[in-house]
């Protein structure tokens, strides 16, 4: 059995929070992990990630336990596909609604595999012998630049547009979903979050942070924690998932809000 931890904070600046999180045992043994960003303004922002971790669990319902990591990676993309569909239809149909989106990172993993798909800036990282990675690439104007050659990546990270995003959730009637299976074993760990951990705080902070004395709830603690202590100008969600080497936390399932 995986162990999972997951926590999402408003921050110092915001009167809403429109991050949202899922941490959820499947019937066949496998987990599944889904932090969304929202955006669009007041209200809507929360509505569309809202609906992203309501639909997307919807949309993995009945899975083969017999299927494959490619799969159930066709599987996923498909479920965010069709939360996709949802949330444009419904922000077509009401005027104030209009345009509003959200970004997803989730994860389907067991013991032996796991898989990642994404849309927008929310990324994974996975954490393994003292290393982090990032998996996911951002889809954002900034990284769009980096790639280009245009700025630099320490550029970037104070660019006035780094906000921006290419893709979405919600915002077009049909998206591009990015999906990969990557390795996973014994002692690893994976990192799920919204721009407002990775945006304020620094990758080998954020390792130092895992690495750390505690249990997965503390760890998780600790990184809302480090986003606040860097200012906390945006809400902060984090999802850690364990290979069975870690405590268990004391609430498996649910989600946040």
């Amino acid at each position: 059995m995986l162990k999972m931890a997951f926590l999402s904070d408003i921050g110092r600046v915001r009167t809403v929070n429109e991050d949202r999180a899922l941490v959820q045992d499947q019937p066949d043994g496998w987990a599944l992990a889904i932090v969304a960003d929202g955006m669009g303004g007041h209200q809507a922002g929360d509505i569309a990630s809202a609906m992203a971790i309501e639909w997307i669990p919807q949309g993995l319902h009945p899975m083969d336990a017999d299927l494959n990591g490619e799969q159930r990676g066709q599987r996923l993309r498909s479920a965010i596909e069709k939360a996709n569909e949802k949330i444009f239809e419904y922000a077509s149909e009401r005027e104030n609604y209009h345009g509003m989106g959200t970004t997803v990172v989730a994860v389907l993993a067991s013991s032996e595999s796991a898989v990642i798909a994404h849309i927008g800036d929310s990324r994974a990282y996975r954490i393994r012998g003292g290393h982090i990675e990032q998996l996911t690439e951002d889809h954002s104007l900034v990284n769009e630049l980096v790639k280009s050659g245009q700025i630099s990546r320490e550029e970037a990270e104070h660019h006035p547009r780094r906000n921006v995003l290419t893709r979405a959730l919600g915002t077009e009637p049909t998206i591009e979903v990015d999906v990969q299976e990557i390795s996973w074993q014994s002692g690893d760990m994976l990192l799920l979050c919204s721009d407002g951990l990775s945006g304020l705080v620094e990758q080998q902070r954020i390792l130092h942070t895992v690495l750390g004395e505690g249990d997965l709830e503390d760890k998780v603690r600790g990184l809302i924690d480090e986003a606040l202590a860097a200012g906390g100008d945006d809400n902060v969600t984090v999802v850690l998932m364990a290979n069975d080497s870690w405590h268990r936390a004391s609430e498996p399932n649910g989600e946040a809000g």
